[in-house]
């Protein structure tokens, strides 16, 4: 049995008095085991200010992310990243195509595709075709493969007839987006059907 004295000391003992270091033996017990934890307590302070400074780091790259992909979505709608090639000049005719929209800059009443793209070539420096035929794009400038930005695609449209129009990017079901002139009797930009495409050129 522990003398009375000695119990009544360690029950006096408080949290506050263990870290004393004036107390006696019993408290030097208490502060041998309380240190330790007041260090992993600090400790897990830290690792939760850090996890935290991860979270915040994280939550605005994400939404810096979200708000570059935003802004490459507005130019066009639904613009697929895989349509972004091109180069300054191919972004001078887009840019120039799209001061027209809704109008129609020829003043013709039919037939005007191909002397609205000239015209758009035209204004960028561009060597045209001369022709008001849609078809005549098919033979000019440098082929590519498939739809890019600035580039020009030559389409058929029903009974014999023939479009042109500026690739703007590729929407979400992977048909491209193109501004073409004479579509609705003005100048517009919307998807069109990619089977429809048989020529993309570079201009000159």
């Amino acid at each position: 049995m522990q003398p009375r004295g000695l119990a009544n000391t360690y029950i006096s003992v408080t949290p506050d008095s263990a870290l004393a270091p004036s107390a006696g033996f019993a408290s030097s017990g208490i502060v041998a085991e309380t240190r330790p934890r007041y260090r992993q307590s600090h400790q897990s302070r830290q690792l939760r200010r850090v996890a935290r400074a991860a979270n915040w780091d994280r939550s605005v790259a994400q939404t810096r992310a979200r708000g570059l992909a935003d802004t490459q979505a507005s130019v066009p709608p639904n613009l697929a990243p895989a349509a972004l090639a091109g180069g300054v000049g191919s972004s001078n005719i887009v840019t120039e195509a799209r001061r027209y929209l809704g109008g129609n800059p020829t003043g013709r009443g039919s037939l005007w595709c191909a002397r609205f793209m000239n015209m758009v070539l035209q204004h960028t420096g561009h060597r045209g075709t001369g022709s008001d035929m849609a078809s005549s794009f098919a033979k000019y400038g440098q082929r590519v493969s498939g739809p890019q930005v600035g580039a020009i695609a030559v389409m058929t449209r029903g009974r014999g007839g023939g479009h042109v129009g500026i690739i703007t990017g590729i929407d979400a079901k992977g048909n491209p987006i193109m501004i073409s002139g004479n579509n609705g009797n003005r100048v517009r930009e919307a998807p069109v059907s990619r089977g429809r495409i048989y020529a993309y050129v570079m201009p000159n």
